[in-house]
């Protein structure tokens, strides 16, 4: 199956089968958003969820968040991943933000990660979520997932897999096609044992018709 081909049938099937697809992060304005975000590099939604309304209960805002110490911040995210790091990313963004920013959340890339603690994946989130850009965040999930169904080849890195795809889907679908693969690796294809028997995608998957298919016959 030729690539392009591939990736409208890709691009069909969760048209049908997945019309709505969100982030699972908890936020209601593009600071939580971006606060969330940041937590959850590495870590799970669902650990992000449980530490986000306490955190922001007591940052409101990124004024509050700037004005904070690392070590205060620390005090509520400390069961996640990496909470030291975060900490200081945390109020260096807010910092950052009310200073350049006045506040207000930029809506470019190239803005974005002059942040600190804002990678071009966190950027990219903001960006897509909040402002519908065409930018497609690449984490574990999308990366694992593109290369298994064969929408990026011989790619070595997330830059190297975002240019890929962005090359092949409609850049008024790159926001939700985002949340298609990161949904699709979390539930299904995920890392150890892709659920290959309830996907889908069989019929236009490169993993599947390549490896599966040819041990069960």
């Amino acid at each position: 199956m030729q690539i392009k081909e591939r990736f409208e049938k890709v691009i069909e099937w969760f048209k049908v089968n997945m019309p709505v697809a969100v982030s699972e992060l908890n936020y209601t304005n593009p600071y939580e958003l971006m606060v969330a975000t940041i937590l959850s590099a590495q870590c799970t939604d669902k650990r992000v969820n449980q530490i986000t309304p306490e955190l922001l209960k007591r940052f409101s805002t990124p004024e509050k968040l700037a004005e904070a110490e690392p070590g205060e911040v620390f005090e509520y995210i400390w069961s996640c991943s990496y909470p030291n790091n975060k900490a200081k990313h945390l109020v260096g963004m807010a910092r950052k933000l009310v200073a350049d920013y006045k506040g207000v959340m930029p809506d470019e890339v190239d803005e974005l990660v002059k942040m600190p603690g804002v990678g071009r994946k966190t950027a990219s989130v903001i960006a897509s979520v909040i402002f519908n850009k065409p930018a497609l965040a690449v984490d574990t999930h999308v990366f694992r997932v593109a290369a298994r169904i064969g929408l990026a080849i011989n790619s070595k890195t997330p830059l190297e897999t975002e240019k890929q795809l962005i090359s092949y889907i409609p850049q008024e679908m790159i926001p939700i096609a985002h949340h298609w693969l990161i949904l699709h690796g979390r539930y299904v294809c995920v890392a150890r044992k892709p659920k290959c028997e309830i996907c889908g995608l069989q019929p236009f998957c490169a993993y599947y018709n390549n490896i599966c298919k040819k041990i069960t016959i």
